[in-house]
């Protein structure tokens, strides 16, 4: 089914997408709010640039955006997968439980913010370009992946921030400066890199990148070693 969002209201578009079938183009889609909301089983093509909350609280649909997001995509997202050929705005993957979000360019502040993993769930970022500050702010499980395309800094300052659980590799030569105290920052080691490759791989699929271009290079791995972090910012030791 195709829909031409051009001057839909937000609520009308989301009730067509969620009364349609399974294959769903939406073109000249401009600033509407909660596409895909909580949907499952369905393939969703946007041509323009959704609004905020892209894709939350998704439950097993695909959505691929030939153009920019903004704020808070896959807010609290369980399951499926968000694909973004340009660049997403502050907050994206907020507190994702599962599924992955694949995003071309950049993302904005606080992207994978309370990302959290249980059981067979695990949630999994990966940003093309660089992120802004506060980058897996507070993360509980889950992988982020940064591969710092065009960028000479993959990341923001505060990276890690209050972070319990997960990883986050980031692409560079060196590791940023600054990090949380209870960050440990090491060498991706082999294990980490077959992991990597196996979504750069998907990545590259996706986006029409090269490959081999981006895997040889250097990956750092920052996780925490404490379960504990907010003793160290909030009280006296």
């Amino acid at each position: 089914m195709n829909i031409n969002a051009a001057g839909m209201h937000f609520k009308e578009l989301n009730e067509q997408i969620k009364t349609a079938g399974r294959e769903i183009v939406v073109d000249n889609c401009m600033g509407q709010r909660y596409i895909g909301s909580g949907l499952a089983g369905k393939s969703i093509v946007i041509n323009g640039t959704p609004g905020n909350a892209l894709g939350a609280y998704l439950d097993g649909s695909t959505i691929l955006v030939h153009g920019n997001a903004q704020d808070a995509t896959g807010d609290t997202m369980n399951d499926g997968a968000i694909y973004i050929a340009g660049s997403s705005g502050d907050a994206t993957g907020y507190a994702m439980r599962g599924g992955k979000i694949f995003v071309n360019g950049d993302v904005g502040y606080r992207a994978g913010i309370h990302m959290k993993e249980y059981k067979e769930k695990s949630p999994v970022l990966v940003i093309g370009g660089a992120a802004g500050s506060f980058l897996g702010e507070y993360q509980a499980g889950g992988t982020i992946i940064v591969l710092g395309l065009e960028h000479t800094k993959p990341v923001g300052n505060f990276c890690g921030m209050g972070m319990h659980g997960g990883r986050i590799y980031l692409r560079c030569s060196v590791p940023p400066k600054g990090l949380p105290r209870q960050i440990t920052v090491e060498k991706a080691s082999e294990e980490d890199m077959e992991t990597i490759e196996t979504y750069v791989k998907e990545f590259c699929e996706i986006f029409g990148r090269r490959e081999c271009m981006i895997m040889n290079s250097d990956f750092y791995v920052l996780r925490p070693d404490s379960k504990n972090p907010y003793r160290q910012l909030y009280t006296q030791n």
